[in-house]
């Protein structure tokens, strides 16, 4: 057994000590999203600080903490914030949280997060399932040695955005009368907004919208088996593509602007899971 494998069962132990409640759908809620859902029903609130080994978020926007409730009838394991490779942490600190979703029996996660638009038929204020990525954060979450409790040396990402959860993400947002794009996300290091000539090279790529996160949770995640949906609010253009000076406190006000509809939208795919 690895040092990190005891780790991350010490944490599950901790909250399966304190808890009644047995999720099998885990949230992960980005930049400025942390109080989207609201309050649950039979809430249990865990800040990052009193579960071992967690690591703790120092942006704006990210809460640090784990929400344990009932959310459309069905037990739910929420995480307000998460955090990033450009705070300092490692990619298997990144990792830690969904891990230890894994060991608590969850079987699906859905993430989401704050993105910049690089194709030009986005919108700011758009939601977007993401159904693929491009890694460019110069690490992985697997690297080192394998923690083959958990999956194998070599998984394979060709199916890391479930196309049924996809799927079923647009009939619930037709349900809701929201309207929900998708394309590819392209994970950059940060903390810096990238150049207008980045970004027409990660348009060449054929990425449709940049961010600072997610990908080391989905590989993570689909290294422990765990289905995966994946959603990205637009709260910008990204570089070049828009005229606008790009600022943190923008993302912030955008994301809650829109809190609202997203909570209809993971209420929705919720009910439907």
């Amino acid at each position: 057994m690895t040092r990190e494998l005891k780790k991350l069962q010490k944490a599950a132990r901790f909250l399966q000590k304190r808890t009644t409640i047995s999720p099998k759908i885990g949230l992960v809620l980005g930049s400025g999203l942390s109080d989207a859902l609201g309050k649950l029903e039979r809430e249990e609130r865990f800040p990052w600080e009193r579960i071992p080994y967690f690591p703790q978020p120092t942006v704006v926007g990210h809460a640090g903490e784990w929400v344990l409730g009932i959310l459309e009838k069905k037990p739910v394991l929420v995480s307000r914030g998460r955090v990033h490779f450009y705070e300092g942490y490692s990619m298997s600190e990144l990792a830690f949280p969904i891990r230890v979703m894994k060991l608590m029996g969850i079987e699906r996660v859905i993430l989401t997060n704050a993105a910049g638009a690089i194709n030009k038929d986005f919108s700011v204020g758009d939601f977007v399932l993401i159904r693929d990525h491009i890694n460019l954060i110069p690490d992985n979450p697997l690297r080192g040695e394998n923690i083959s409790e958990l999956g194998p040396r070599f998984p394979n990402l060709l199916d890391a955005y479930s196309a049924r959860l996809r799927a079923l993400a647009k009939e619930a947002a037709q349900g809701v009368g929201l309207d929900l794009k998708e394309g590819v996300y392209i994970a950059t290091p940060g903390p810096m907004y990238e150049t207008p000539a980045e970004i027409e090279a990660y348009r060449r790529l054929g990425a449709d919208l940049v961010g600072m996160s997610t990908v080391p949770e989905v590989i993570a995640a689909r290294h422990c088996g765990l289905e995966v949906l994946a959603i990205s609010l637009v709260t910008n253009m990204a570089a070049g593509i828009g005229t606008d000076k790009l600022t943190h406190e923008e993302v912030l006000e955008i994301t809650k602007r829109r809190a609202g509809d997203l909570a209809k939208l993971l209420r929705a795919i919720v009910a439907k899971l």
